[in-house]
């Protein structure tokens, strides 16, 4: 059964390439439209959806406010919020309203449908390059000891330790698989093996381990 995907933006240019990129894939299927919050408040009604892709910047009603009144329903749909601006209120009042995920609209294709994917099975995603930016509010929120290494961090390998050193600097795939000399799949491998061996289901909680663990300095 395909993933249903409903698509909420005020650029019909932006849903068109939307609604391409996702119905070229056999598992995602798009099942409405909208092209302000309000209307995409009105069509998930009494529509099924498996994932929003919720623009922020729209007119009539906003992304943001979209998304609360659709936590406010209880419509289950995962929220993931798409916007071309890489700022650090955007993605906290997206995710404090009840969005799963913050994508920048630069994101790479299979980003995206990645990204639409997790969600969907209940993971988190924010994208990488406001990852850092959000650590310095949620810092204290660490839990234990900072001067007491983390049991966890001697299972990982001296390659996995410098994967989780770059997504806490808040490198991207790409960027990683640069600087490591690897392929990028390679670095997707690893990033698997730290979410199973930290117990981590997101990014975020990667780099907040990281942090904790003191392989990266802590934000002030």
């Amino acid at each position: 059964m395909s993933l249903r995907v409903f698509l909420a933006d005020d650029q019909r240019l932006v849903r068109d390439g939307l609604r391409m990129m996702i119905e070229s894939c056999d598992d995602l299927e798009v099942v409405g439209e909208a092209a302000d919050g309000r209307e995409a408040v009105t069509a998930l009604r009494a529509l099924a959806a498996d994932v929003v892709l919720m623009d922020v910047r729209m007119p009539v009603m906003d992304g943001v406010e979209a998304t609360r009144r659709l936590g406010e329903l209880g419509h289950p749909a995962k929220i993931l919020i798409l916007t071309t601006f890489d700022l650090d209120e955007y993605a906290f009042t997206a995710l404090r309203a009840g969005a799963a995920g913050f994508l920048l609209k630069d994101a790479r294709q299979e980003e995206l449908l990645t990204a639409v994917r997790e969600v969907a099975a209940g993971g988190a995603v924010v994208a990488p390059s406001t990852t850092r930016r959000l650590l310095p509010y949620l810092i204290d929120r660490l839990p234990g000891d900072p001067d007491r290494p983390d049991a966890r961090l001697a299972t990982l390998t001296p390659r996995e330790t410098e994967v989780l050193s770059e997504i806490a600097a808040g490198a991207t795939n790409a960027e990683i698989a640069r600087r490591l000399h690897m392929a990028e799949a390679t670095v997707k491998t690893h990033i698997g093996n730290l979410f199973a061996k930290l117990h981590c289901r997101d990014r975020v909680a990667l780099v907040l381990f990281a942090f904790d663990a003191g392989l990266a300095p802590r934000p002030s």
